[in-house]
């Protein structure tokens, strides 16, 4: 009995206890994480770099670091390629396309979720399906026709009204968030006079904050990078290019001579809106990661 009692009270007679952070599976973790990193911002980096330098010594490629900051590049890049104009379409259509992502995404969710009606399955099934059936290019021309029978193919407002149709990720994440509301409140303000429409609004799109601060950020995100549908439906309209479409014009100069540096100072540029979109919604992106892991 004493002798067992002494050994208790041996250090490390029971084995040495290893911190968390120095176990195998810990640092191993860490090292993958910090190569995904490197891997993901590297390229950023040497475009930050590289919008400082001239264009010979960026297409040399000599030194990773500038041999002299030429922070000219960046107001030649905004006169050149027009930013301002190109900045407010890029911002027209990426504001405009989240709201309304958001208020028909929000609505089919609750309505969907909360009513039971003929070919509710068969809906949320193909929601499901424009997911993970990508058919790309192949439905431009149609859209096109589309929007040319509703006179939009010079507008972006028909670019905006095809990027609302395509809402089945922002539906989904949503539909997860109204589904965990308690029908009790529904109920409860059903017997106080409200309508459907009025518990939605009053009730229900406040609980979806954090829901829709993460859909906000993901629809502004792809609104933002969206290439193809804008180049197509403003090859007649130039002056409603957004930034990805209007970036191209720099790419060479007056003298058909290739201008990489002012295009890295474009693209870093453009960068910028992203990077303040997600600072305002990184407290919901946050809320919504921790209610995940608690869950």
């Amino acid at each position: 009995m004493q002798q067992d009692m002494a050994d208790k009270r041996k250090p490390g007679a029971r084995g040495v206890v290893v911190p968390v952070f120095l176990r195998p599976g810990t640092i191993g973790l860490w090292m993958f994480l910090l190569v995904m990193a490197v891997l993901t911002l590297f390229p950023v980096l040497v475009a930050f770099l590289g919008s400082f330098k001239t264009n010979a010594e960026l297409t040399a490629g000599a030194t990773v670091l500038p041999k002299a900051w030429h922070f000219s590049n960046y107001a030649e890049a905004w006169k050149t390629a027009n930013f301002s104009r190109y900045t407010w379409n890029s911002l027209f259509l990426s504001v405009t396309t989240t709201a309304g992502t958001l208020l028909v995404a929000s609505m089919a969710a609750y309505g969907v979720e909360r009513l039971r009606f003929v070919g509710r399955q068969a809906f949320i099934f193909v929601q499901a399906a424009t997911m993970f059936i990508s058919v790309g290019p192949l439905v431009l021309h149609p859209q096109f026709r589309l929007m040319v029978a509703l006179h939009l193919q010079a507008s972006l407002w028909g670019v905006v009204i095809l990027l609302v149709s395509a809402h089945a990720a922002t539906y989904f994440i949503l539909f997860s968030f109204v589904r965990a509301i308690p029908r009790e409140l529904d109920e409860a303000a059903k017997i106080d006079g409200c309508t459907m429409p009025g518990t939605y609004w009053r009730i229900i799109l406040p609980l979806l904050g954090p829901g829709l601060g993460v859909s906000a950020l993901f629809t502004f995100r792809a609104a933002w990078n969206e290439y193809i549908m804008p180049l197509v439906f403003t090859m007649s309209q130039p002056k409603l290019q957004p930034l990805t479409v209007g970036l191209s014009n720099l790419r060479y100069g007056a003298s058909a001579a290739a201008q990489t540096h002012y295009m890295m100072a474009g693209a870093c540029l453009s960068i910028l809106p992203i990077l303040v979109a997600y600072v305002f919604a990184n407290k919901s992106f946050m809320q919504m990661t921790a209610g995940s892991l608690k869950g």
